[in-house]
């Protein structure tokens, strides 16, 4: 898809992009939030395609088959295979395999969606932070505003090790952005 076609959907739909990108866009994993519907991966695409962000999403190899696996593959999907390594016999951890692509790749974003669910959860899974901090990268704060109709990425936060104080940074960079369905939008009530 052009860029050119991107531009026209995102724009028919009657949203808009906040131009101010960070830098570190280019190589980090990037949280996709709040997460309340299955429209939000179509928004979500397209402003990252027109932003020019390498996304990229980790998902069973096994739906990477053909022909699904070809849909799944434009739109940034990469199969990951946990089967227990033939070196060290241990099944490798999501939040490992994310630290070894963020490794291998000079330039991804590698996207998560914290919820798990667009069910409302109170907690969030953590793992994107422990990946980001073990690979040394940063955690950028991609965003769907359906009140403004606005989708962009926020301003990165490095994650120090200190999960309680980072993770109440990203509580409140989240904090006044509605979902398409703020009742099932819920900030993890460990660090709000």
């Amino acid at each position: 898809m052009g860029k050119r076609l991107a531009q026209l959907l995102l724009r028919l739909s009657g949203w808009t992009l906040n131009p101010n990108i960070p830098d570190e866009v280019q190589h980090c994993i990037i949280i996709a939030a709040p997460h309340t519907s299955n429209w939000d991966i179509y928004f979500a695409r397209l402003g990252f395609y027109i932003m020019g962000v390498p996304l990229k999403f980790t998902i069973k190899k096994e739906w990477m088959r053909w022909p699904l696996g070809l849909l799944i593959g434009a739109l940034g999907g990469m199969g990951i295979d946990r089967k227990p390594r033939a070196d060290t016999g241990e099944r490798p951890s999501y939040t490992d395999i994310m630290a070894e692509l963020l490794g291998k790749h000079d330039k991804i974003a590698m996207m998560v969606t914290p919820e798990g669910t667009r069910s409302k959860r109170d907690r969030w899974k953590t793992g994107f932070y422990y990946a980001a901090l073990k690979a040394g990268a940063p955690i950028c704060l991609g965003y769907l505003d359906y009140a403004k109709k606005e989708a962009g990425v926020g301003a990165p936060v490095y994650p120090t090790g200190d999960i309680e104080a980072d993770m109440k940074k990203i509580m409140d960079f989240y904090r006044h952005i509605p979902g398409k369905y703020p009742e099932l939008f819920s900030l993890d009530e460990r660090y709000a």
